[in-house]
């Protein structure tokens, strides 16, 4: 029999985005993959690479301790049924309740991956600041269990920190990219646009890259702005949809919402812009290395494992409209700057962040296992 491997993820469109590659790629070595994460339109899509879906009822921010314990218990109930010989759990909810319910299961081998360090830990409000400390202990005891996965160097730091062992832990740069659907395309004619690709968090920065719009068109620019994603009403750090339309209706940026094609996008920008305070390994600003986008983002971890500066694009400090606004300016007058950055992110795209590398380092941390 295929051993089985149970990939435990809060939503079902992230699964959609990052991980169908591996989870295909795991079929195909062997294991029979069952994928338990919320089901909100994009289950089909998981159940064609011919994983198993197992729908589950959970909130990212749910706090009442009641339907807390009523899906940790469900949790342990479907990991005995299951007895899946290996679990990954991604992201923070996954992690905390996934290994607790695999440790109570006896699950052989536990994976988790820190896709970043999440709204907890980047966020500067009472409850994150409350929260925090407790997070920490349970992770570092939880963690030390099983192997962990994280994208950057200073999350294995914190990982480090939290007591886990180095060699339980890995490295790997992301989900990848596939680099045949997004691919250099010449720029559009026209007036310069600048993307910002992300959910809509205030923690990605998106408050910097109005006021920085603002602040270039007031100059003069001729530069269109564009915001490109959704709301997140579960994570605390969501801008409000009435603050977008608000956005919109003053003309400072164009509000596109989420969207599926995103190489088309890609394709019509000139600029891509991302000024998150912390990412894990942003997949947006692997997609636009790959197709030969010019990028200015921050200096902050996850950011700076994309973009060299200079190099492929423009570092700024976070949290600093006017720094942004300043680069945004130096490229939108550069074209020739723009498309050596491109040209230098392709590059870096190819020899870095080529989803077949990714798949195969995510496959070698499941077979360390058995070494």
């Amino acid at each position: 029999m295929n051993r089985r491997l149970l990939f435990f993820c809060t939503e079902d469109w992230f699964v959609c985005s990052h991980w169908l590659p591996q989870i295909a790629a795991a079929q195909r070595a062997g294991y029979e993959v069952h994928v338990a994460t919320r089901v909100r339109g994009h289950g089909a899509m998981i159940e064609a690479t011919g994983a198993k879906l197992v729908p589950l009822d959970l909130s990212r921010r749910g706090m009442n301790p009641l339907a807390e314990f009523k899906l940790l218990f469900g949790l342990v109930r479907l990991y005995r049924r299951l007895r899946p010989d290996l679990a990954h759990h991604v992201a923070m909810k996954p992690m905390v309740y996934g290994t607790l319910a695999a440790r109570i299961a006896n699950t052989p081998a536990i994976v988790n991956y820190m896709a970043g360090l999440g709204w907890l830990f980047t966020a500067d409000s009472a409850q994150a600041r409350l929260l925090r400390p407790g997070v920490r202990w349970t992770l570092g005891r939880l963690l030390a269990a099983g192997r962990v996965i994280v994208e950057n160097p200073d999350d294995a730091a914190q990982v480090l920190a939290l007591g886990v062992e180095s060699g339980r832990l890995h490295r790997i740069r992301g989900a990848g990219v596939d680099l045949a659907v997004f691919s250099p395309r010449p720029e559009a004619e026209g007036v310069p646009l600048v993307v910002l690709p992300a959910r809509m968090l205030w923690t990605k920065g998106v408050g910097e890259f109005v006021a920085a719009a603002r602040q270039l068109k007031a100059a003069g620019v001729a530069a269109r702005f564009a915001l490109v994603g959704d709301p997140d009403p579960e994570n605390p750090a969501s801008v409000p949809q009435e603050q977008l339309e608000a956005w919109a209706e003053e003309g400072a940026v164009e509000c596109w919402g989420r969207r599926g094609d995103m190489p088309e996008v890609l394709a019509e920008a000139h600029i891509v812009c991302l000024p998150s305070y912390r990412e894990g390994l942003p997949k947006a600003l692997i997609e636009a290395a790959a197709a030969g986008r010019a990028i200015v983002t921050t200096d902050t971890p996850g950011c700076r494992e994309v973009v060299a500066a200079g190099d492929n694009g423009l570092l700024v400090p976070a949290r600093d409209g006017a720094a942004l606004a300043e680069a945004l300016r130096a490229l939108i007058a550069d074209p020739g700057s723009r498309r050596r950055m491109g040209r230098r992110g392709r590059e870096i795209a190819e020899a870095e962040f080529a989803v077949e590398r990714i798949v195969a380092e995510t496959l070698a941390v499941y077979r360390a296992f058995s070494a």
